[in-house]
């Protein structure tokens, strides 16, 4: 069975450095078995990606907000990583919500929220199999175009 870090390393993927909270919370905590990600936006290299000048998602823009939630599930896993201190860690992912900031009429967050869910099934396998949420709204901190909040399960070690 390969493991989620060897999944991540033949994926070429790298996680990113965990973006510092922009108020007073924590990017992630363990409650129990249960590792719960503060929402995580597209950021790249610190900067959104798809910046909010664009508006909000649109059929049009689709395509492009798909990846913008691929940003943001890839931070939201590297938040994981800093909680359990290796993916390997992570016996499953439990439930993806996923914001998108959508244009009047715009009815497709679903697969927009697809973007993010293909890259938890490519990191974590079976064990990625999620429940998900993909709700529309009007608008994102920093005029993002998704946020995604994450659950996931490691069982903690028996003492």
């Amino acid at each position: 069975m390969v493991s989620n870090e060897e999944n991540l390393k033949k994926s070429g993927i790298i996680l990113p450095e965990i973006s510092s909270p922009a108020g007073l919370y924590q990017p992630g905590i363990r409650i129990g078995d249960l590792i719960y990600t503060s929402g995580q936006l597209p950021l790249v290299g610190g900067k959104l990606l798809e910046p909010g000048g664009k508006g909000r998602v649109t059929e049009a823009r689709e395509r492009e907000a798909a990846m913008a939630a691929r940003a943001a599930a890839l931070n939201a896993i590297a938040v994981l990583r800093s909680v359990v201190g290796n993916l390997d860690a992570i016996a499953g992912v439990v439930k993806l919500t996923v914001y998108v900031s959508s244009a009047e009429g715009f009815t497709s967050q679903h697969k927009v929220a697809n973007g993010a869910s293909e890259l938890v099934g490519e990191i974590f396998g079976e064990s990625g199999r999620h429940v998900r949420s993909a709700v529309g709204v009007a608008s994102l901190p920093l005029d993002a175009s998704v946020e995604i909040e994450m659950i996931a399960y490691s069982p903690l070690s028996e003492k």
